[in-house]
Parts: C-alpha cells; structure tokens; sequence
C-alpha cells in the first residue's frame, strides 16, 4: 500500500492539473467515437459498409495529424498554445456534431481532427518536460497519467454512449463537448503550475509577420482551421482516401529503407530493420483490435444479449466502456508481472511481447467466436464479449506501453524523429485498414434496421472473427519466430 500511495503521490503539482485535463479531452473524444458509426448506421442510415470505411478513414487522420501539431508545437507555438487552440476546436467540434444537420456532422469531424492533432501529442510532451531524464519518479508519473486516459475514456464512452442512444444522438455529442470545455478550464486554472514549460521555444518569433502579413501564431492558427473543410470533404469522399495513404504507406517504407541502407553504419541499420518490422506488424494489430469502435459496435447492437445491462439500447455504451475499464484493471498487473519477470531476469524482449500481443488478439476472437456456439436465437451470452475483450486489452497492454519507448531506444540519434513519425503513421494506417476490416462485416440494412435475422448476422460476423483470429496467430508465431533475429538486430535493447 505504501509503495502504492508513493507511486500517486510525491509528483510535482502540474502533473495532476494534467491527469484531470487530459482525462476530460479523452472523455470528449472516446465519448464522440461510442457514437460515430451507431449514428451513421442508425441516424444518417448509411449501410454498414460505408459507415466502417468513414469510421477507419475519420480514425486515421484524427491520428496521424498528431505528428503535424507536434512539429508545429516543437518549433513555434510551444505545447501550451498548443493545447488550448487544439481544446477549443475539438470542443467546438463536438458543438458542431450536436446540429441536426449531415453536413454539421462531417465539419464537426473535420474541427476534432484538426483539435486533436495539436492536442494530444503535446499534452503528454508537457508531462515528459516536469522530469528530469533519470528522474525516478518519471515512470510512474506516465503511468498515472495514462490511468487517467483510460478513466476518461472509460467515463466517455458510458455516459456519452447511453445518452446518446437512449436519449438523443445530438445531446451525446453535446455532453462530449461539455466535458472538453471543463478540460480547458482546468487547464487554464493550473497553468501556472507549469512555471514556463510548454512555452514557446522562441516567443519573439511568434509576433513576426507571416507570408499571408499576421502573426506567425495566430497565421498557424488560421490556416490550421482552413484544413477543416479539407478534412471534412475527405470524409464525404472517403473513397480519396486510399489514393492518399496507400502510395503514402508505400513511401514512406521505401524512405525508411533508403535511410537505413545510406544513412547509418550496420549495427544502427540493423537495428532500425528491427523496428521497421514491429512498425509494420503494428499496423495489422491495430487494424484488428480497433474493430472496437467501429463493427463491435454493431455486433453488440445486433449480436451480443445485453439484457442485463438494459437490452440493446445499451450497445454504444457496453461496449465502449468495457475496454478501459478492463485496461484500468489490468495496467497494475501488467506493470508488476513485468518487474517481477525483470528482477528474475524473465521479462520478455519487445518482439516476444509483440508475439504475446497477437496471440491475445487472436484468443479475444475466439472468444467471440466461440460465443455463437451457445447463442440463444443468435445472441452471445455477454460473458464472452467481456471475456474477448479481456484478452484484447492484455494484448493492447503488451504492445502500445512499449511503442514509443521501443523506437526511441532503436532508432539512429539524428533520425528519431523520422521513426517516431512512422510509428505514428503506421498507427493511423492500422486505423484505416480498421475501417476496411469492419466493412467486410457489412449486413444488408433498410433504414438502418439489418434485414437479417440475429442467427444469420452472427454468422456473418464469426465467418470475419474467425479469419481475424487465424491471420493473429499467424502473425503472433511468426513474430515469436523471428524474435531471436529481431533480438540480435537490436544490439542489446530490450
């Protein structure tokens, strides 16, 4: 208990204005995604196919854009203008979402992409700045940051989630944008417990006149908010998206291998080989554990026996809080299960985890799977939805802590940034082939009503599971086969 309170308390007082301001926008943003394809499926009555492929598309530039908000950030704007311009318009943004309106539905995503991008990278870049590198309290003041991720996420997804389809799909979207306003507001309130960090890296720069003759700031700002109906009209036509990330894919592999067979001497080579490969497994990985958002979200709806939580008017909100109420419960023992394996010199490598982490992947589908076998005119007893979510946050919890902390260790001094923006964009590339994965569940739908039979549906959806599952355990053992090689292209890095 001691070590307990040790770990929450004794951080400096900055870093809990942030836990309760990061966990508000979470709130907003996990609250908005319980939404999403529920109320184009059921509000906008697109077909299930359409509704993934814009769920995947919107998914993906709300997390690419991050890598653009932290370049801003890093050489001009500073993390705390960046916050707070990124806090307004993902509140506004949510606002927007609340008009009953299609075209206010799309711009609304257009103002969350461009918010998020300058909000979240920099909000944990401010975290990192109240430590010093080998300060030992550093780890676990991420780890209670991160905890209050998931507990907004948690919040967001069951109040926005039930709101949203038990009373009003517009007031769901509404109260998300409330909670970011309180964020905000927090923010504001603790600022001066930063004492100066996150402020611009040259303040005399941001008053230079920019090329269209404004301020460079408030010119970054405005040209930030001219992407919004770019974004917007991307959505409308999400079919522009695969000229756009696929060749972007492509390209930036073909750059990475270019740096490595020019850049760097054999042993710097081989070990960005080793994270070139966890990079693109990482893409399969999220393209299957984010089904949560987007065809989960049906399948629960038309396939999962939610009586016990109120029948299926509950869908949106079952299903998008059970994930971080299990990651919440579930962060601890993974923590400690992987000291207790380092202090017995146990604690597998990155690839192995990585290895782990699909093989969950693959038990979560299985659960699912093996849910229809003892479905009731079929719908799923609920135990096996909670039991496959189970083993995809373990899975989740074997491979995202270890991400961001395996490229910096892995990657040449002067090409980091280069990595790091790769993780980050294949990150999003897992958020598109997400929204392809989804649409291959698609049933046929009369005003957003499925016209099969719970029994019918539920084959459908375990015929996918069933593929998601082998094409997981394919690649977890194939992963654990080439994590010896991967090990030694690493030179000594866990």
């Amino acid at each position: 208990m001691a070590k307990l309170l040790d770990g929450i308390t004794g951080h400096p007082k900055a870093l809990y204005m942030l836990f309760f301001t990061e966990m508000w926008e979470r709130f907003t943003f996990y609250g908005m995604r319980a939404l999403l394809i529920l109320f184009m499926t059921s509000q906008l009555f697109y077909p299930d196919a359409k509704a993934n492929h814009i769920y995947g598309s919107y998914q993906a530039l709300v997390y690419a854009m991050p890598l653009f908000g932290g370049i801003l950030a890093d050489r001009l704007l500073g993390f705390r203008r960046s916050i707070i311009f990124g806090g307004v318009v993902m509140a506004l943004g949510s606002f927007v979402m609340a008009i009953p309106s299609e075209i206010a539905f799309y711009t609304g995503m257009g103002f969350i992409v461009v918010g998020n991008g300058f909000f979240k990278p920099n909000i944990s870049s401010i975290v990192g700045k109240l430590y010093t590198e080998n300060d030992p309290r550093r780890d676990a003041g991420f780890s209670l940051f991160y905890m209050g991720i998931n507990i907004g996420a948690l919040a967001g997804g069951l109040i926005c989630g039930y709101i949203g389809q038990t009373i009003d799909w517009h007031l769901g979207f509404g109260v998300a944008g409330i909670f970011m306003i309180i964020g905000l507001f927090v923010f504001n309130m603790g600022k001066h417990l930063l004492e100066g960090k996150g402020e611009a890296p040259d303040e005399s720069a941001l008053t230079k006149r920019s090329f269209i003759g404004f301020r460079q700031d408030w010119s970054t700002f405005a040209l930030s908010l001219l992407c919004i109906p770019v974004f917007a009209l991307t959505l409308w036509h999400y079919e522009v998206m695969d000229y756009v990330f696929n060749p972007l894919g492509i390209a930036a592999l073909v750059y990475l291998l270019y740096l490595a067979f020019t850049q760097v001497e054999k042993a710097a080579r081989q070990k960005m080989f080793a994270a070139i490969v966890m990079i693109l497994f990482s893409v399969l990985f999220w393209g299957f554990y984010e089904q949560a958002g987007g065809s989960l979200n049906l399948y629960a709806l038309r396939n999962v026996d939610l009586s016990a939580f109120g029948g299926q008017d509950t869908a949106a909100a079952v299903n998008n809080s059970v994930n971080p109420l299990l990651v919440i419960l579930l962060s601890p023992v993974f923590a400690a299960l992987w000291v207790w394996l380092s202090s017995r010199r146990m604690e597998p490598n990155t690839p192995v985890k990585f290895g782990l982490a699909f093989l969950q992947l693959a038990l979560g589908f299985y659960m699912f799977i093996l849910g229809a076998q003892f479905a009731d005119n079929g719908m799923v007893p609920i135990i096996y939805f909670i039991l496959g979510y189970m083993f995809l946050s373990s899975g989740e919890l074997c491979l995202s802590p270890i991400g961001l902390s395996m490229i910096t260790k892995l990657s040449p001094a002067k090409l980091v940034g280069m990595l790091m923006g790769a993780w980050f964009l294949a990150s999003a590339f897992g958020q598109f082939v997400a929204g392809k994965v989804g649409a291959m569940m698609a049933m046929p739908t009369v005003d957003g009503e499925t016209t099969l039979p719970p029994a019918e549906s539920l084959l459908i959806y375990s015929g996918v599971f069933k593929d998601i599952a082998y094409i997981s355990l394919g690649a977890g053992v194939i992963m654990l086969l080439l994590a010896p090689i991967l090990k030694k292209w690493m030179h000594g890095v866990h």
